[in-house]
C-alpha cells in the first residue's frame, strides 16, 4: 500500500485485513517503530477528531509529528499545496496526512510526490480513514458485513463520509441505503433512497451525517426542530429501531438537528466508540504504509531474517 487516498482502491479481502489489523492493535497494542520517522499533518481545514487522533496514533507508533498551521505558514504568502507538500518531502517527512476543502486534491497530490500520502478528507470527495474506523466499529459489533442493512442518513450530496462508506460497505457485502432531504440527494451514488422511517424500521446500522453548511453553494435556512422531525433520529424513532441496531455519526454532532440530544450517548449509540476506534484505525493505516515502504519494526525484521536463514 503506497498511499491511502480512496476506499475504491481496496478489495473486500484487503479491507477486511486492514479492519482486523486495526482491531488487533486496539486489543493488543503494537510496538512502535525504532527508526526516526516524521509525519507531516497538512490540515487546510478545521478538524478536531481527525487531526488529534492522527497525532495520538503517530505518537503511539513512535513517529515524530511535524505539525502545520496554515495561519503561520507560507500558504499566507501564496504558496501552493503542492509546494508545501514538496517542502515537507524535501526536509525528510516520511509521510503526509492531508486534509483540504478541494475535491480530489489529495489524490492528485499523491501522484506527484514520492512519499506516501494519506487522505484525511478532501472536499466532497472521500474520507477513507473515517470510513475505516466506521467499518471497524461495525465489525466489532457484528463480526460481519455481508447481509447487514446500513442506512446513511443526512446531507448525502455534500458528504465525503457518505461516499467512502457507501463504496466500502457495498464492497464488503452490506446492503447500503441512503436517506436524505430530496435537495441533498446525490444521484451519482448507485444506491436506493428510502425515507427515514423505513430506514429506522429495517436497518441494522443508522449512520447519521452532519449538515455540511460550509459546502452548500447557497445559504439555506434550516429550522432545526423541523429538520429533526422530518429527517433526523428522534427519541420516538429510536424506540422503533431493531433491538440489536446501532447508531453511528462521524461527528461533530449537531445535537438536536440530525439526532436528538438525548440519543448521542444512548445505549444504541457508538458515536464515542467511533472516536476511540479512530486512533487504532489510523495506526493501522500508517503502520501498513510504512511497512510496505520498507520501514519495518526491528522485531519483524529479525524474525524474517531468522526464517530466511534456515
Amino acid at each position: 500500500m503506497k498511499n491511502f487516498v480512496s476506499m475504491r482502491q481496496f478489495s473486500e479481502h484487503e479491507m477486511l485485513q486492514l479492519i482486523k489489523f486495526a482491531d488487533d492493535i486496539q486489543q493488543h497494542g503494537i510496538k512502535p517503530f525504532n527508526e526516526q520517522l516524521f509525519a507531516a499533518n497538512l490540515f487546510f481545514e478545521p478538524s478536531t477528531r481527525t487531526k488529534m487522533s492522527f497525532i495520538v496514533a503517530q505518537r503511539k507508533l513512535g513517529i515524530e509529528v511535524l505539525d502545520f498551521m496554515t495561519d503561520s505558514s507560507s500558504v499566507k504568502k501564496g504558496e501552493s499545496v503542492y509546494d508545501t507538500a514538496r517542502t515537507f518531502e524535501s526536509i525528510g517527512a516520511s509521510l503526509l496526512v492531508v486534509r483540504h476543502p478541494k475535491d480530489n486534491l489529495v489524490k492528485e497530490l499523491a501522484e506527484r510526490v514520492s512519499i506516501p500520502v494519506i487522505n484525511a478528507g478532501d472536499g466532497k470527495g472521500e474520507h477513507p480513514t473515517q470510513c475505516l474506523l466506521d467499518l471497524l466499529t461495525i465489525y466489532q459489533e457484528y463480526q460481519k458485513f455481508r447481509g447487514l442493512k446500513v442506512a446513511i442518513v443526512g446531507d448525502i450530496k455534500h458528504s465525503r463520509v457518505a461516499r467512502s462508506n457507501a463504496f466500502a460497505l457495498s464492497t464488503m457485502g452490506a446492503d447500503v441505503y441512503l436517506s436524505s432531504r430530496p435537495d441533498w440527494y446525490d444521484e451519482t451514488l448507485p444506491y436506493p433512497y428510502i425515507d427515514i422511517d423505513e430506514a429506522i424500521d429495517t436497518c441494522d446500522v443508522i449512520m447519521l451525517l452532519r449538515i455540511q453548511h460550509e459546502r452548500h453553494q447557497t445559504e439555506s435556512t434550516l429550522n432545526k426542530q423541523q429538520y429533526l422531525e422530518a429527517y433526523g433520529l428522534t427519541v420516538e424513532r429510536e424506540k422503533r429501531m431493531k433491538q440489536h441496531a446501532i447508531i453511528l455519526h462521524p461527528a461533530p454532532v449537531n445535537r438536536g438537528v440530525e439526532i436528538d440530544d438525548r440519543l448521542v450517548e444512548s445505549s444504541k449509540s457508538r458515536i464515542f466508540k467511533q472516536m476511540t476506534n479512530g486512533v487504532s484505525a489510523r495506526m493501522a493505516v500508517m503502520y501498513r504504509i510504512l511497512e510496505d515502504g520498507g520501514v519495518l519494526h526491528a522485531n519483524d525484521f529479525n524474525r524474517r531474517n531468522a526464517v530466511n536463514s534456515r
